[in-house]
């Protein structure tokens, strides 16, 4: 039996009546507090399109968002249109953090700028081609790569569009792999402080784990990034046939993804209504914690739900091979021809000239953008004679030859 959770009556009262009468706490971020690095008269706010709403055309616009469909969210080499894609995990965390926002009284825009932008820079293959691509690059730099930093880098360097300061830092603080039971925002004086706060992150691995939003706005993405992919992982987990309902313990929050989801967006409007922090009780968070480590032992230990062992490998040859191509100046190399020659042609101001970018980062930035099929296919083309090859758990394998009668 479900068990929904609902907001009690006397915060709904207070809620209904706070709203009518436009008495609530004002802790949303001021739209007229934004801050971009360039003052773009056409990145102005005006009275039909707000100042975050520009951000999230940019993002929605940019060349690289397209790649979330063809991105693994929890699980890489299943053939089933069922299961979760990168795409639509950006859009669940910016439903959940829009219902949380909308009840808290919070900027809705800036919530949707850094839900759809945050997984922006997530490498193919998931948080698996996350640790390779990054033992990778440290191997050869001593610099880390991390999805969340990656993303900023995307939005701000990549394709250099003037998205706030707000925005990117929501972004990079993002992190879904680190639940806290209350998160108050850290304030930010500036770029100068945030540019000093992402490069700290690349040569520190653990820097990007203590990063906290400096807004309400992105401290509600952040935990609904997790309340996004704890259930619907499960779900995916059982329509691939790895667990079902009755593998999972019922705790507080429950067992399925409406449950989650439901029973979490309810504890915390409850405990942060009118508060300056987000925050959720004792029973709820302890037991999102235990949701959290069931989903790793039972799914994400599962090595069905592991992309397979030929790929790290794969990605070790194809970045060597990329590296030399570029170093030794080979334009028709992929990396000239479908990346440097993609990204080039962009007309915003540029901090630093794009084909100058130091090598080994440039092909971190060719293999993080690339989505799953094109990895595959790009990994054939330039090794058309090895043995490695991605093994795929097809529509039907396990089924019966059909035979008609």
């Amino acid at each position: 039996m479900r068990i929904l959770e609902t907001v009690s009556e006397e915060l709904s009262e207070r809620m209904e009546l706070e709203k009518s009468t436009l008495s609530f706490a004002r802790v949303a971020f001021d739209d007229k507090k934004i801050v971009r690095r360039h003052i773009v008269p056409k990145d102005e706010a005006t009275v039909w399109r707000p100042a975050f709403i520009h951000d999230i055309d940019k993002i929605l616009h940019c060349p690289y968002y397209n790649r979330y469909s063809d991105k693994t969210q929890a699980f890489s080499f299943f053939k089933n249109d069922d299961i979760s894609r990168r795409s639509l995990h950006v859009q669940l965390v910016s439903r959940i953090a829009r219902t949380i926002g909308a009840a808290l009284n919070l900027n809705l825009n800036l919530i949707e700028a850094i839900s759809l932008g945050h997984d922006i820079g997530h490498a193919p293959f998931a948080h698996s081609g996350e640790r390779w691509l990054d033992k990778l690059y440290c191997d050869h730099t001593g610099r880390h790569f991390m999805h969340n930093i990656h993303s900023v880098r995307v939005l701000d360097e990549i394709f250099p569009i003037n998205i706030s300061l707000q925005t990117l830092d929501g972004i990079a603080a993002h992190n879904g792999e680190t639940e806290l039971s209350e998160y108050r925002p850290r304030p930010l004086s500036g770029f100068e402080e945030f540019d000093r706060i992402i490069e700290e992150c690349y040569k520190d691995p653990t820097a990007s784990a203590r990063l906290v939003p400096s807004t309400l706005e992105g401290c509600v993405v952040r935990i609904s990034d997790i309340i996004a992919y704890l259930g619907k992982d499960r779900q995916d987990a059982e329509r691939a046939g790895i667990t079902h309902d009755d593998s999972f313990e019922r705790g507080a929050i429950g067992i399925t993804n409406s449950e989650i989801i439901n029973n979490l967006i309810v504890n915390i409007i409850e405990n942060s209504y009118g508060k300056e922090y987000i925050s959720m009780d004792r029973d709820h968070f302890q037991a999102l914690k235990e949701a959290k480590s069931a989903n790793y032992k039972l799914i994400y230990g599962d090595l069905r739900s592991r992309p397979d062992a030929q790929t790290e490998p794969m990605m070790k040859e194809m970045y060597d091979a990329l590296l030399d191509d570029y170093i030794r100046d080979r334009r028709d190399s992929p990396i000239f021809t479908h990346h440097i020659n993609y990204v080039l042609p962009s007309r915003r101001e540029r901090r630093i000239p794009y084909d100058t970018t130091e090598p080994n980062q440039m092909v971190v930035d060719y293999i993080a953008s690339m989505t799953d099929d094109y990895f595959v296919d790009l990994y054939r083309y330039m090794f058309p004679d090895s043995a490695r090859r991605v093994h795929y758990i097809g529509y039907f394998d396990g089924e019966k030859p059909y035979k008609e009668i």
